[in-house]
C-alpha cells in the first residue's frame, strides 16, 4: 500500500457516508456506503478476502474520495445515485432499459384517462409503472365499462362550452361518454368519477363499491329493475376485478415486500406493492454479483433502486431477513400470519423468475447455463475445480451370477455416450461388490494414464463407505489420491460420502447438483443392467441348450448362429435341423424337444 493511501485511510472520518475508490487513471472502481467511513473502508486492507475480484479490486486501489451524510438513508440514496451516474465496473447495477407504461390522468377540465411509457411534468397525474402492459389495458378497461369517461382532445373551457364549438360524437351515442363538450355533464359530476377511478388504480375499491350499491338500491326501489341490472353488472366486474387481486388481510395496506433467491453469480429480487389488501404492483429483477455480494447488501441495493424506479413513498417495507434501510422506512421481518405468508409468495415468484431464466438461458446461452451448473456443482461439493468431466461407477449381479460393471461419462453436465464402457469382472469370483469396484476402477484409471487421456475432475461411486474405500485402494495403487476428486452415493438417503469422513453431506433434494448426481448414477445403473440382461440371457439360452445329451458347444453355437434364438431351435423342423448339424445330432435334439 502506498504512503498517500495509508495517510488517507487514516484521515477518513468516523461517520456515515458514501466512498470512491478510484485506480491510477481516475476511473472510479467502486462506490459503497458505511455506518462508519474509517471502519468499513479500512476493512478492505486488513481483511484476506477470498474472492478473486476483491483482491483485485484492492491491488488497483491509488485513491480514495468520500462524501460524509447525515443519516444511513441519505447514505444508501447517495450511493445508489452515483452508481447509476458513473456505473463502477465492481458495483452491481440492476440494469434495466425498459420503458414501463403508467396511467396518466390529464392535468385538464374533464380529465381524460390513458395508457402511456413518457412521464411528463405539466402537473398531469401518473399511476405505477406497471411491469405489465396487459396489466394496465385490463385496469383501463374496467374502468371504462364501470364510468364514461370522454376520449376526444378537445380543450374544453367554459368560454369554448358555452359557444357551442363541439358537437358530441359516437362514443356519446354509444354510452361510453355523457357528453360534457355540450355541456351535458357537469364538471362536479365528472370529477366525482375522476375521485372514484383515482381511487380503485390505488387499490382502494371500497368507496365504488359502495357507492354501486346505493346507486343499484335506488333504482331498485323505484322499481327501475333494468337499470338496476346495469349497476349490478358494473358491481360484479369491480367484484371480480379486486377478487383476483387480493390475495392477503385487507389491513395490510401501502406496504412494499422484497425478497430475494441467489446463487453463485446472480440475485433475484422480487417486489410486491401493495395496497388495501391487494398486490398492484409486482417485478422481478436479475443482478449480476460483482465482488462475492452477500443476500443482504444485494437486497438493501435493490429496494432502494426499486422504489425509486416505481416511485414508492410506502413507509413500511416486508423482507425475509433484517437490513439497513435508514431511520425513514421501517423494516419488518415477519414471523407468522398473512404478512408472513406475503414474503413467502414474494421469495415463490422469486424462484419462479429464476427458473424461467435458467430455461431461456438454456436455450439462449448455454455456455453460461453450463457455467452456472459447474460452478454451483463445485461449491456443493466442495471441490477445488469445476467438475466438468465426471465419470460414474456402478456394479451389477443378481446372486452372484455374471458380475460386471458400468462407468458412464459426463462431459459439462451431459451424458457423453460414446465414451460409456462396459467391463465384465475378471478377478473376483462371487457377488463381492467391493473387490469389483477395485478392480474396475483400476482398470479403467490405469487405462486413461497408458494411453495419455484427460482424466475426470470428479468420479462418483454408486455406493457407500465400502464401495468408496475399494476405490480408493486402485486410486492409491495408480498414484491417483487427492489429483481427482471421489465422491461416493448412498441409494437409501442419497447420502455422499467422502474419503476419510465417517459422517455423509446431505445435499437440499431439489438442488440441481443432487440431480445430476442421481442422474449420473441412474443411467450408470442402467447402463450396467443391459449389459448384465444380455449376459444373463446368453446364458440361459446357452445353458438350455447345454441340457441335450450328446450335444458340445460347436454344436450349440453352429445352432445359434443359424436360428438365433433357443426358442427358434426347439420350433424347428427335423428337416432344418438336418441340414445344420447331420442326422444323428438333428434327430437328438428334436427328440429332445418334442418327445
Amino acid at each position: 500500500m502506498s504512503t498517500s493511501l495509508e495517510i488517507q485511510l487514516k484521515t477518513l472520518p468516523d461517520s456515515p457516508g458514501v466512498y470512491q475508490y478510484y485506480d491510477k487513471q481516475d476511473n472510479i472502481l467502486y462506490v459503497g456506503k458505511a455506518k462508519n467511513l474509517k471502519k468499513r473502508v479500512g476493512s478492505y486492507f486488513t481483511k484476506s478476502h477470498e474472492n478473486a475480484k476483491t483482491r483485485i479490486l484492492v491491488q488497483k486501489i491509488v485513491s480514495i474520495k468520500h462524501i460524509v451524510v447525515t443519516t444511513e438513508t441519505d447514505a444508501l440514496l447517495l450511493e445508489n445515485n452515483l452508481i447509476k451516474k458513473y456505473q463502477p465496473r465492481y458495483n452491481i447495477m440492476l440494469k434495466d432499459d425498459k420503458t414501463y407504461p403508467w396511467i396518466c390522468i390529464k392535468k385538464e377540465r374533464f380529465p381524460r384517462i390513458f395508457m402511456t411509457r413518457r412521464v411528463i411534468k405539466d402537473g398531469s397525474e401518473y399511476y405505477g409503472p406497471y411491469t405489465n402492459v396487459r396489466t394496465v389495458k385490463v385496469l383501463l378497461d374496467l374502468i371504462r365499462e364501470l364510468y364514461p369517461l370522454r376520449t376526444c382532445k378537445y380543450d374544453l373551457s367554459r368560454e369554448k362550452i358555452a359557444e357551442k364549438k363541439y358537437k358530441v360524437c359516437l362514443e356519446y351515442h354509444l354510452g361510453n361518454c355523457s357528453g360534457p363538450c355540450e355541456d351535458f355533464q357537469n364538471e362536479d359530476s365528472y370529477n366525482d368519477t375522476i375521485k372514484a377511478i383515482r381511487n380503485i388504480v390505488k387499490g382502494n375499491f371500497k368507496e365504488s363499491l359502495n357507492k354501486f350499491h346505493e346507486i343499484m338500491k335506488a333504482f331498485s326501489d323505484k322499481m327501475e329493475f333494468e337499470e338496476a341490472q346495469k349497476i349490478k353488472e358494473k358491481l360484479d366486474l369491480l367484484s371480480n376485478y379486486q377478487s383476483k387481486s387480493t390475495i392477503v388481510s385487507p389491513s395490510i395496506n401501502n406496504v412494499d415486500v422484497f425478497s430475494i433467491i441467489s446463487d453463485e453469480s446472480y440475485g433475484y429480487v422480487n417486489f410486491f406493492k401493495i395496497a388495501n389488501g391487494s398486490i398492484i404492483q409486482s417485478h422481478t429483477t436479475e443482478i449480476k454479483k460483482k465482488l462475492d455480494e452477500t443476500d443482504k447488501r444485494i437486497l438493501e441495493m435493490a429496494v432502494v433502486e426499486i422504489r425509486q424506479r416505481f416511485n414508492s413513498i410506502s413507509k413500511e417495507v416486508y423482507v425475509p431477513f433484517e437490513i439497513d434501510l435508514g431511520d425513514k422506512i421501517k423494516v419488518t421481518v415477519p414471523k407468522l400470519g398473512d404478512k408472513k405468508r406475503i414474503v413467502e409468495l414474494s421469495e415463490r415468484n422469486a424462484k419462479y423468475y429464476r427458473q424461467e431464466q435458467f430455461k431461456q438461458i438454456k436455450i439462449s446461452d448455454p455456455d453460461r447455463h453450463v457455467k452456472r451448473i459447474m460452478t454451483q456443482m463445485q461449491k456443493d461439493l466442495r471441490l477445488s475445480e469445476e467438475p466438468r468431466h465426471i465419470e460414474c461407477f456402478d456394479n451389477s449381479n443378481i446372486q452372484g451370477t455374471n458380475p460386471v460393471a458400468a462407468c458412464v461419462v459426463f462431459k459439462e453436465g451431459k451424458p457423453s455416450k460414446k465414451e460409456y464402457r462396459h467391463y465384465n469382472i475378471k478377478t473376483v469370483e462371487g457377488p463381492d461388490d467391493f473387490a469389483s469396484m477395485e478392480e474396475v476402477v483400476f482398470r479403467r484409471y490405469k487405462r486413461l494414464l497408458s494411453e495419455n487421456l484427460p482424466l475426470p475432475q470428479l468420479i462418483v461411486i454408486d455406493g457407500g463407505k465400502g464401495q468408496l474405500s475399494s476405490a480408493l485402494k486402485s486410486l492409491d495403487l495408480l498414484d491417483l489420491r487427492g489429483k481427482i476428486a471421489i465422491i461416493g452415493i448412498a441409494k437409501r438417503l442419497e447420502e455422499i460420502y467422502y474419503p476419510g469422513d465417517p459422517i455423509p453431506m446431505y445435499l437440499d433434494k431439489r438442488s440441481e447438483t443432487l440431480k445430476i448426481v442421481q442422474f449420473l448414477r441412474n443411467e450408470a445403473h442402467r447402463f450396467g443392467i443391459t449389459l448384465h440382461r444380455n449376459k444373463r440371457s446368453k446364458s440361459a439360452i446357452q445353458s438350455e441348450l447345454e441340457q441335450i445329451p450328446n450335444i458340445g458347444k460347436q454344436t450349440i453355437t453352429s445352432l445359434l448362429r443359424k436360428f438365433k434364438s433357443a426358442k427358434r431351435v426347439k420350433t424347428a423342423t427335423f428337416k432344418e435341423l438336418q441340414e445344420i448339424i447331420g442326422d444323428a445330432r438333428a434327430k437328438n435334439i428334436y427328440q429332445y424337444f418334442n418327445s
